[in-house]
């Protein structure tokens, strides 16, 4: 039954929901400030090059 929850979880996440629980898993290991911040900046660098500034709505 356990098994039969989880795949249903899985399958009504939206790839927007599994993306930001993937990153917030990533940042939480960050191991201090500095590490955190490194993955904060790498996690945008990746975002803009996904969905450039032009392409974002305002």
């Amino acid at each position: 039954m356990y098994l039969l929850s989880r795949l249903f979880l899985f399958l009504t996440k939206s790839a927007d929901q599994m993306a930001k629980e993937r990153s917030d898993a990533y940042l939480a290991e960050a191991t201090d400030l500095y590490d955190l911040e490194f993955r904060m900046r790498k996690i945008d660098r990746e975002a803009a090059v996904r969905r450039p500034a032009w392409m974002t709505q305002h």
